[in-house]
């Protein structure tokens, strides 16, 4: 492989530590006051779309905000008219271009403009309304602009099924749970907010509304567990049209009962876009006024600059934010670079804020965890219902350092790592394997149901999360006896790909989930020199770009050929780096030394630049977990490489902690060799 020549010895530590110092510098200028790190989470276009739809249908049509959000959903539209999921991705999006249009015609723009044209021109290219998903037909009925009785129907009663039962609504992902609740009550009483004259989309009905056909796409084989969902769905459309449920008034108040409840501190709920916007419109519909104090705190949030932020005139509200893990993370790259003495007074305000935000709330997973006390870390500001393990894998590796520390201790850090170890141990699923959110997340039937075609409706263990719990407990001085340990070992290497690789759940992706599995191996006491870790390691160096870096695109969670392929980025750089570190092989001292050439010569002003998405919210799968990629998998989820159900991630800050993290494992590696030599 033709790669760029590599720096060798001391002139490669000088680089290194000249480039992690650097790095710092900019780390301890961007820190909040407060202590903790966060990045922009960039998205696509649907959170800016809906957000113009929601002001809408709430009749905030002076909100300060309308107009950069137009300005935000113009700037993504691509060169075709569409908008895509993520950053060079080869096609976009039926649903984010839809609702694109649809905002755009709201904020009042011409359905005869240059940029409504070219987007109705790839609508229609790409089969029309008839494509696009249940939750745009959502937003289209919030408009008027599609009939509730045509989208899928989620009956407040679902709130009284126990939990035993398959479709309580404790058996859907976190994320769906809290989305489901207002859509609950949205679908009950059926309101619509139309555009108004001159705005509506009548332009994307070119037959009439009359005749177009509103159905769901219907499936080819002649009986699936979908066709029977879709037909009870008409069953209660039936029903609920000549009001024959009966207690639905009650069913209604305790779903509005829950979704107080579950309000975050800082005014969002669930801690993502969807359960807070859709909540907002629940309550209003119910009657809650603006200046109600959960209304008011719920909209409070849209001008919460941790929630919202300014580029030129484009206003962009993000669909979650990563306080904890971007500062666990970059706490964890001081370790690894041994900084924490050097910028010691950042790393305290830092931990002592970490500490500060243990989460000592009995949060949804209680329903299904018993016998253990609250603790461990979300992954926002102030999500008290949702703790989540991979957050508290990564506090735990970054306190336990710090745990025979007197002011510290002072603190109590070694009730709030067991609290943690505690909870983490207890969420472990019966496969061995730990999920993010909830323990045993994984009914499959539930993916069934229409309102199930967004992303991931479950939450079952993964390669990522398990691996970075197993780094924990190695850390902490746990080893491969420990029944837990032995058990989630046993399901990394279940997991395992023929290829040596591990697929990523929540980062993209084979290059993810690889960079995740092996420093887990090595921290529990695993041989480094087994086969199956050194086909890891020889995939790694198998999929190294000739720049010396390593990229992976989302498209990859659609075609397997794609694994580990792309464009060469910052952060999947330093995965590729981290996982040939943690196998350590003195024979790989050229590519890591390669890699590490890619990295230090990309560093702009102490950090990286880095347009591609390398996170990953929903793959777009519906299991939650890894598929076989075979032949009608694309015609069975209704997209390609495109990721129409995904959702992918640009974490601001990926770019730049884990190139310290490589680097500083790097030098240490180097070093070692150095001395055997």
């Amino acid at each position: 492989m033709n790669v760029e020549t590599p720096l060798t010895g001391p002139a490669m530590d000088d680089i290194l530590r000249g480039a992690i110092r650097d790095g710092f510098a900019w780390s301890v200028s961007t820190q909040h006051p407060d202590g903790y790190w966060v990045g922009k989470l960039q998205t696509n276009a649907c959170m800016e779309a809906e957000w113009v739809l929601a002001l809408h249908f709430l009749g905030l049509h002076d909100h300060p905000h309308r107009e950069g959000l137009k300005t935000s959903i113009l700037r993504g539209q691509r060169e075709d008219g569409s908008w895509c999921i993520y950053h060079g991705a080869p096609a976009g999006d039926i649903n984010a271009t839809v609702e694109s249009y649809a905002a755009l015609r709201c904020m009042g723009m011409a359905a005869d403009d240059p940029a409504m044209a070219k987007a109705r021109e790839w609508i229609f290219a790409r089969g029309g309304l008839r494509n696009v998903r249940v939750f745009t037909r959502y937003w289209l009925a919030l408009i008027g602009e599609w009939p509730w009785d045509k989208t899928p129907n989620i009956p407040p009663e679902v709130i009284r099924f126990p939990l035993w039962f398959p479709f309580s609504i404790y058996n859907f992902a976190s994320w769906a749970r809290a989305t489901l609740m207002p859509i609950a009550v949205l679908s009950a009483r059926r309101p619509a907010r139309p555009l108004g004259k001159g705005r509506t989309l009548d332009e994307l009905f070119p037959g009439g509304r009359a005749a177009f056909d509103y159905s769901l796409p219907k499936k080819i084989r002649p009986f699936t567990w979908e066709q029977f969902f879709m037909g009870t769905d008409a069953i209660l459309h039936g029903a609920q049209t000549r009001k024959l449920i009966p207690g639905r008034e009650a069913a209604i108040a305790r779903v509005l009962e829950w979704i107080i409840r579950h309000q975050d501190a800082d005014g969002a709920w669930g801690g993502i876009q969807p359960p807070w916007i859709y909540s907002l419109l629940a309550l209003h519909i119910e009657g809650y006024p603006m200046g109600h104090p959960v209304m008011a705190k719920g909209l409070a949030a849209l001008h919460d600059p941790r929630w919202c932020y300014e580029t030129d005139g484009a206003v962009n509200i993000q669909a979650s934010v990563s306080p904890v893990w971007d500062t666990v993370l970059t706490l964890l790259a001081m370790e690894d670079c041994e900084a924490l003495d050097e910028h010691a007074p950042a790393a305290d305000k830092a931990i002592g804020w970490l500490l500060d935000n243990e989460v000592r709330y009995y949060g949804d997973w209680s329903q299904k965890v018993k016998g253990v006390a609250p603790g461990g870390w979300a992954f926002e500001y102030a999500n008290q219902f949702y703790p989540d393990v991979d957050d508290t894998a990564v506090a735990l590796i970054v306190l336990a350092k710090h745990r025979r520390d007197p002011k510290w201790q002072a603190r109590g850090i070694d009730a709030v790592i067991g609290r943690a170890v505690n909870w983490m141990l207890a969420m472990q699923c019966r496969g061995g394997g730990w999920a993010a959110f909830d323990r045993d997340n994984d009914a499959a039937i539930l993916t069934r149901i229409p309102f199930s075609d967004f992303g991931e409706a479950l939450d079952p263990p993964s390669v990522d999360v398990t691996a970075h719990v197993l780094e924990a407990l190695g850390v902490l001085g746990y080893d491969r006896h420990h029944p837990a340990v032995e058990r989630g070992v046993a399901f990394l290497r279940k997991e395992q790909e023929k290829d040596g690789s591990w697929w990523g759940r929540w980062g993209v992706n084979y290059v993810y989930g690889t960079s995740a599995a092996l420093p887990a191996l090595k921290a529990v006491g695993e041989d480094m020199r087994a086969d199956y870790v050194t086909r890891a390691a020889d995939w790694v160096i198998a999929h190294q770009n000739a720049d010396g870096g390593w990229g992976e695109t989302c498209g990859s969670y659609m075609d397997r050929s794609l694994a580990g392929k792309g464009d060469s980025t910052a952060s999947q750089t330093a995965w590729a780096l981290m996982s040939l570190l943690a196998v350590g092989r003195p024979g790989d001292r050229a590519v890591v030394e390669t890699g590490l050439g890619y990295l230090t010569a990309r560093q702009n002003e102490g950090t990286w630049d880095e347009a591609e998405y390398t996170g990953t919210g929903f793959p777009g799968y519906g299991l939650g977990r890894h598929i076989d990629l075979g032949q009608g998998v694309e015609e069975s989820l209704g997209q390609s490489i495109e990721l129409s159900r995904g959702f992918m991630i640009n974490y601001n800050l990926y770019r730049h902690y884990f190139p310290l993290m490589a680097m500083g494992r790097a030098r240490k590696y180097l070093a070692r060799l150095g001395n055997e030599s």
